[in-house]
């Protein structure tokens, strides 16, 4: 195994299982000898609700009922005591979108990339433990100037249609690769989908 491994990582910043499997992938990456990097990719819940001027339609179908949020709530309750995660509220934020969020952590993640792990770790912290709306600019702004980003970069690169249209290629690209949720890693060609302990992160990685 080389000194520095890499996990790919398809996620939403509105999935609280996204949230969850970070906090797995943490202590998985906490407990290894040698450094494991995320290869981070993002991915769209919202394609099929969001509205021309950005909004989030909740009229449109997307296959989830009330039963549906109660459940993944209960399983979010479940997950959040196995991992530890204290401090993680259990709101669904059905009503956040990410797209401003995940178009500023690309931006940061090619044009800063020391700086992505921190700005990403706090776009979750903002939202499933703040309960912040991280498709305000405003919220991204402050993230970015706490991570030593200029704030007004992060806020140009939201606005800018070509950073934009880059976010959707990389939505494109996941459903390509056949990513129908999240969170999903991928590693040397194999895959696991959902918040799944550190063990089966290590069993992914080191077939073990």
């Amino acid at each position: 195994m080389s000194d520095t491994d890499e996990i790919t990582v398809y996620s939403d910043y509105v999935c609280p299982f996204c949230y969850l499997g970070r906090v797995s992938l943490r202590e998985y990456q906490d407990e290894r000898e040698d450094e494991l990097d995320i290869d981070w990719r993002p991915f769209d819940l919202r394609a099929q609700q969001r509205g021309p001027d950005g909004e989030i339609d909740h009229s449109v179908d997307n296959g989830k009922d009330e039963e549906y949020y109660e459940q993944a709530r209960e399983n979010v309750e479940r997950l959040k005591e196995n991992y530890g995660a204290d401090e993680m509220t259990v709101d669904i934020s059905r009503d956040v979108d990410s797209f401003a969020a995940q178009v500023a952590s690309l931006y940061v993640k090619r044009e800063h990339p020391d700086a992505w792990l921190d700005f990403d770790a706090a776009v979750f912290e903002a939202l499933w433990e703040d309960e912040r709306d991280i498709g305000d600019v405003d919220v991204l702004a402050d993230i970015a100037d706490d991570v030593g980003v200029d704030p007004e970069d992060v806020r140009d690169a939201v606005g800018d249609d070509e950073w934009r249209e880059r976010v959707r290629d990389q939505f494109d690209e996941a459903h390509e690769m056949g990513i129908t949720g999240v969170p999903t890693f991928a590693y040397d060609g194999y895959a696991a989908r959902g918040a799944v302990p550190p063990a089966q992160l290590r069993r992914l990685v080191e077939g073990e």
